[in-house]
């Protein structure tokens, strides 16, 4: 049984993250594997950079901007469990005295469930983006790791936008986050379409 109060996903072993998505529970869920998933596209995306510094000149740079995406990104997998739960907390709030209150909470709460999974997949698509340039220029020897960089990032990113879409869907929001989230897959998608050909 996985209590409520585990360590936080990042301090997990591999075992236990996994059992922690199988669980009946409702986080972590869609959003953190979305993120872990663009977290571990990001380290594939240094190391990839890191072998690369006789191909690329800026391959250093390449390596630590994929390292500061990885810890944000990796942040977000806590982000986006936290705005789950403030969304359940939001839904369980009684409907009366005042109803408007409570509409107020879950509103506000899901438009901070559909902005976690929003910057989940901007940072995916950065990553998909960058591993496809590195699989063309980088390290041959590293090209399949470029490229599992970039097929995970490009995931990650459609997993989120889909995860922003019904956030936005379910909270009556503005199409703004919707629409960076989709703009992000999308990216993420062309990069590897051009990768493939």
């Amino acid at each position: 049984m996985i209590s409520a109060r585990s360590a936080p996903l990042l301090d997990c072993p591999v075992a236990e993250l996994l059992d922690r998505l199988a669980a009946k529970q409702p986080t972590p869920g869609g959003g953190g594997a979305a993120a872990l998933t663009a977290a571990m596209a990001a380290g594939l995306l240094g190391m990839a950079a890191r072998f690369s510094t006789t191909q690329l000149i800026d391959a250093a740079s390449r390596a630590a901007h994929a390292d500061r995406v990885r810890a944000q990104v990796a942040a977000l997998a806590e982000q986006d469990a936290e705005a789950y739960q403030a969304v359940l907390a939001a839904f369980a709030l009684p409907r009366e005295p005042d109803p408007q209150v409570r509409r107020r909470q879950i509103r506000r709460a899901l438009e901070r469930a559909a902005r976690v999974p929003t910057e989940i997949a901007e940072a995916a698509s950065s990553v998909a983006v960058e591993a496809v340039e590195l699989a063309k220029r980088g390290n041959h020897n590293l090209r399949g790791d470029a490229f599992t960089a970039a097929i995970l990032a490009a995931a990650a990113a459609r997993s989120a936008a889909e995860l922003v879409r019904l956030n936005v869907e379910l909270g009556n929001l503005g199409a703004d986050l919707a629409n960076r989230a989709t703009q992000a897959a999308e990216t993420a998608a062309k990069a590897l379409a051009v990768l493939d050909a």
